[in-house]
């Protein structure tokens, strides 16, 4: 009885930090639509916010390559391996030692980016050859906004190191910073040479807070990694061994994100922006519940994998797999079901047109069609990274990198954007399913029987949910409702469908076994009643 109601607890608070970096991780989205909303009125569309785009594409790249990309699925489980194994001390040495190879390289980084700023524009964005007044201006507001890939790294490792001990809301709200921080800069472009420099400004000063925040956090929970002479130990060198890998699979996810932006720029006018505005809704569920769980899943499996708790390690993953579906199903069929309506209601006004909502809404219900490897990858890829394998998911990812470019290539001319979006989902299902076999082969991933009917009886809630969002969406297309009230009348009759169905099927003790708290919490069973 005692060893069930430890493990109920246990999933209990697990789920508790899915909820708090899936919350922040909503704001965050949220304040980023704000920022969009703001950039739009403020900085517009012409060759000052040109300049400002290229100007922030930069670093970003850098950061999603060598920072949040790689560094993260490298550092985490080593250094979850170091503290449970060795103690507090090690660790920190550990950190210490990653974190001034980490400094140092980055610095010199900054000075080669600061000192070829004008080759690297001239790479990055050739076109701007052409216009010597857009060419100068991207590479002073480069030289601004540069200085925050040191920044955000640092922001990584506090982060990556906050995570280990099981503290994910200073992380986690980080980028909200960002975004308050570019609005605020933006509302007082007046006292800036252009709006572009605000801009830029405001992502310098971003990066500030960003790690005075973790800093702060870092060093309240004792855990703030000094300098230290980096030493080559065996813990280093395990390190190095699964960045590499990992820098390498991010590198090939960024080189799908620059072939969508070439091969669209061949197409109609519009396609971008159908891209665009069709992504940053994809992107929410993937934020708020992917990567969301992946960021406590894999400290949480690297704990019990440093300790030989390889069963706890498999409970967590296959309880994360759960809540990912769960939460994820609605979504699905909303953007496979009414995802014109979602684009009228959200975006429609001003120079957004009908035709827009159209062709945004097309794309969307083609990202759609891969959300669900999107937001289950970073959990199946856990079980890898965890143990310090970074390789085998970087074979995986590889491979469905070019299948995806591959049918870019062939969808781009009867599909347009909508066949690049479908390429897309086509590399996510191959990543995902590549992953699992690999995982299967090794023993590392076994569904448990909970799972197995929890996977049925989702998708007949998830069933259930999509014929009730094409009836309710037929009659209250009859009614001639605004957009906005339509939308939000099916939302709250699908919660109901949904959340009802969910209780029906899984039964009510399924859910407590999420949101048990405390020492009173009943005990489910084992799998769904």
């Amino acid at each position: 009885m005692t060893a069930i109601r430890s493990v109920i607890l246990r999933d209990a608070a697990l789920l508790q930090r899915f909820l708090t970096v899936g919350g922040l991780t909503l704001l965050s989205r949220v304040t980023g639509f704000l920022r969009d909303i703001v950039l739009a009125a403020i900085l517009g569309a012409g060759p000052v916010a040109d300049a400002f785009f290229v100007a922030l594409r930069l670093p970003n790249h850098f950061r999603a390559i060598f920072a949040e990309g790689a560094f993260n699925t490298a550092f985490v489980p080593a250094y979850a391996r170091v503290l449970e194994q060795s103690g507090g001390d090690p660790a920190r040495v550990f950190a210490g030692r990653v974190f001034t190879l980490l400094f140092a390289s980055q610095v010199v980084l900054l000075a080669l980016a600061l000192f070829f700023t004008s080759e690297v524009i001239e790479l990055l964005a050739p076109g701007f050859r052409d216009d010597p007044g857009r060419f100068a201006l991207a590479v002073e507001l480069t030289r601004i906004t540069f200085p925050y890939l040191l920044l955000v790294t640092l922001v990584t490792l506090y982060g990556g190191i906050l995570n280990a001990i099981q503290r994910f809301a200073a992380a986690a709200a980080a980028p909200i910073l960002l975004n308050l921080s570019m609005m605020a800069a933006l509302a007082l472009a007046a006292f800036f040479p252009t709006a572009g420099h605000a801009a830029a400004w405001g992502v310098l000063i971003a990066g500030v807070l960003e790690v005075l925040l973790l800093l702060g956090d870092a060093a309240r929970n004792g855990v703030l990694p000094p300098f230290r002479r980096p030493v080559f130990d065996p813990d280093i060198r395990k390190f190095f061994r699964a960045l590499g890998p990992a820098i390498v699979g991010s590198a090939g996810i960024q080189l799908a994100l620059f072939a969508d932006t070439i091969i669209a720029s061949f197409l109609a006018t519009g396609a971008i922006s159908a891209l665009y505005y069709a992504d940053r809704l994809n992107q929410l569920p993937i934020g708020v519940i992917g990567i969301a769980v992946g960021t406590v899943l894999l400290p949480e499996m690297a704990r019990r994998i440093a300790v030989n708790d390889h069963a706890g390690a498999l409970n967590a993953q296959n309880r994360a797999i759960e809540l990912t579906l769960l939460l994820s199903v609605p979504c699905v069929a909303a953007f496979l079901i009414v995802p014109e309506l979602i684009m009228r209601a959200l975006f429609m006004r001003g120079a957004f047109s009908a035709s827009d909502a159209t062709a945004a809404a097309m794309t969307l219900a083609a990202y759609a069609t891969g959300l669900l490897p999107f937001v289950l990858i970073r959990s199946v890829t856990a079980t890898f990274y965890a143990r310090g394998d970074t390789a085998t998911p970087v074979k995986a990812s590889l491979a469905a990198v070019a299948v995806n470019i591959v049918f870019k290539v062939l969808l781009m001319g009867p599909l347009a954007q909508v066949g690049l979006a479908i390429a897309t989902s086509i590399g996510a299902w191959i990543n995902l399913l590549l992953v699992f076999v690999f995982a299967a082969r090794a023993g590392l991933i076994a569904f448990d029987e909970r799972l197995r009917l929890s996977l049925v009886r989702l998708g007949a809630a998830g069933a259930g949910l999509a014929a009730f969002m094409f009836a309710g969406h037929m009659l209250i297309a009859s009614l001639k409702l605004r957009d906005e009230l339509a939308l939000a009348a099916l939302a709250v009759g699908s919660a109901i469908v949904y959340g009802g169905a969910v209780l029906l099927l899984l039964g009510p003790s399924w859910l407590r076994g999420f949101m048990a708290r405390g020492a009173s919490v009943a005990i489910p069973p084992q799998q769904p009643s």
